[in-house]
């Protein structure tokens, strides 16, 4: 009896595992159908990859692919300490992997970032009792490190130039009283802003504060947030040396920073879907005087279409195996849905407060 419970169990369980493989078969053609009617060229953007794989060795590819893994899932794994702190016995770590993983691959064709959006939209979803101020706070707390980071990577690019600093701020030497002047006005302005939106700060805290309850107990953010980020942007790191090697150009610890603060530049101001275009126009102007543009744009071209294959597919399996077909799908079509809503409702309140401001003020006393 208990053998034929065993064999049972073995035939279910393969059963489920040919089940789970065939959805993420299915997944992948319904992925492709959509991008192909959103106007995304598939069968010519599968032959530019083709020939960047076919053009370097496969060594390098499968290190970039091993570094773009350990990026993700470090990165993942940070949000996954957070939200065990904001929510806990409610945070589920497949689940937190999935959501992630899926928003940086939606970010690879999604335009302005909108991937991140539904990730901010997603978690409450699969996490109960989860607000959404309470995960904006934790994606606060979640780019604390990513912050740091970035301000490094600029102010070594600003300082590694020469005579920049004097140039660029001369005119704080030359007016001290008037940079004063500005720097109070700013904190006054931000304290009677403060004052005036008070009562709904304090009833958005108390729904957002959640999200920041790991910033209670340093030895804990420092272990399980601080650090997988600082892996994470190691990794991010090493796949830029990865396939600067693989096109011949020096690695070096200036053509890296130059190269990762281009690319950061290119994702904040770019609005094209994973900033295709800009990122290898900023790329060329980085690697400028270290290489031809030719191999630049070849480098460039190589780094990302490897990078948005490899998030493409690592998003949806990690989807399927959390989720399953049919609830992985809904989610994302959902938070898909939610997100262009809150995007719209946001692009909204900056145009009133826009035209408000714009509009002229009535004169004392007129009818």
């Amino acid at each position: 009896m208990p053998a034929i419970t065993s064999s049972a169990g073995q035939a279910t369980g393969r059963a489920s595992g040919w089940r789970r493989l065939l959805q993420l078969i299915v997944l992948i053609v319904v992925v492709g159908a959509a991008a192909e009617l959103l106007g995304w060229n598939l069968r010519a953007w599968f032959e530019e990859l083709w020939d960047v794989m076919s053009g370097i060795s496969a060594g390098y590819v499968i290190a970039g692919v091993v570094l773009i893994t350990v990026r993700t899932t470090a990165t993942a794994y940070a949000w996954y300490a957070i939200l065990r702190y904001a929510y806990p016995g409610r945070v589920v770590w497949r689940e937190v992997l999935a959501c992630y993983a899926a928003s940086v691959a939606l970010n690879s064709f999604l335009p302005a970032n909108l991937g991140t959006l539904m990730l901010l939209v997603m978690l409450p979803t699969v996490i109960a009792g989860a607000t959404f101020p309470g995960v904006v706070t934790a994606f606060g707390v979640e780019k604390l490190f990513f912050t740091v980071a970035g301000t490094f990577v600029y102010v070594y690019l600003f300082l590694s130039v020469d005579g920049s600093f004097d140039l660029r701020f001369d005119w704080v030497h030359e007016r001290p009283w008037l940079t004063g002047i500005i720097v109070v006005g700013i904190v006054v302005f931000l304290w009677l802003l403060a004052q005036e939106f008070r009562p709904r700060l304090q009833a958005l805290w108390e729904k957002a504060k959640h999200g920041g309850q790991i910033l209670l107990h340093p030895g804990a953010y420092f272990g399980r947030v601080f650090l997988p980020s600082l892996v994470s942007w190691l990794a991010g790191l090493g796949v830029t040396a990865v396939f600067l090697t693989a096109y011949a150009i020096p690695v070096t610890f200036h053509t890296v920073m130059t190269v990762t603060g281009g690319n950061s530049i290119a994702n904040v101001t770019s609005v094209t879907p994973g900033g295709a275009g800009v990122q290898q126009a900023f790329n060329v102007a980085s690697l400028k005087g270290v290489t031809d543009s030719t191999t630049a744009t070849a480098y460039s071209t190589a780094q990302q279409l490897v990078t948005t294959a490899w998030d493409i597919l690592f998003g949806i399996a990690t989807l399927v195996w959390a989720f399953g077909w049919r609830r992985g799908r809904s989610l994302v079509e959902d938070s898909y849905a939610q997100a262009k809503a809150k995007e719209a409702e946001q692009r909204a309140a900056r145009r009133g407060r826009k035209l408000a401001n714009e509009r002229p003020r009535e004169e004392p006393g007129a009818s």
